[in-house]
């Protein structure tokens, strides 16, 4: 089975990222221009990890038992830490926490509007060399 797969990216669901190591961890993303955007910085190993090793690996999926929805994304590229922009960090976090920055906690208006030489905000882009798309659903 196929679906649309730029419309489940859209979505506000968590991947989760593999690097060297191996570690995973939960992100939040932005697909856009083919590339899936990570929010990153100085709190988290991840743009280490990435400078040392850009073999990267991400898993986008869903399981709903209730209606029996399985899908997921599973992608492999390259990463790469580019600097942080506010539009593009706008975009991302508003799928997940709404078009009003003033409900947003703190800590996220920060990573959007502090500096990014000071506070060390990064995109790690990921632009897949190869991407593999199932539905698993099945009848309930």
């Amino acid at each position: 089975m196929s679906f649309d797969v730029d419309a489940f990216l859209a979505r506000p669901l968590t991947a989760r990222v593999a690097t060297n190591g191996p570690t995973v961890r939960p992100v939040w993303f932005l697909w856009e221009d083919n590339a899936f955007w990570i929010l990153t910085g100085p709190w988290a190993k991840l743009p280490g990890r990435v400078l040392a090793d850009p073999a990267v690996a991400l898993v986008v999926d869903e399981c709903d038992l209730a209606t029996g929805t399985v899908k997921q994304v599973v992608a492999r590229g390259r990463g790469e830490i580019l600097p942080f922009d506010v539009p593009r960090g706008f975009r991302k976090l508003a799928r997940y926490l709404g078009d009003d920055e003033t409900l947003w906690d703190e800590r996220f208006r920060r990573y959007l509007h502090d500096d990014p030489a000071e506070s060390g905000t990064v995109w790690l882009r990921v632009e897949p060399d190869s991407m593999t798309a199932a539905d698993l659903s099945y009848e309930v």
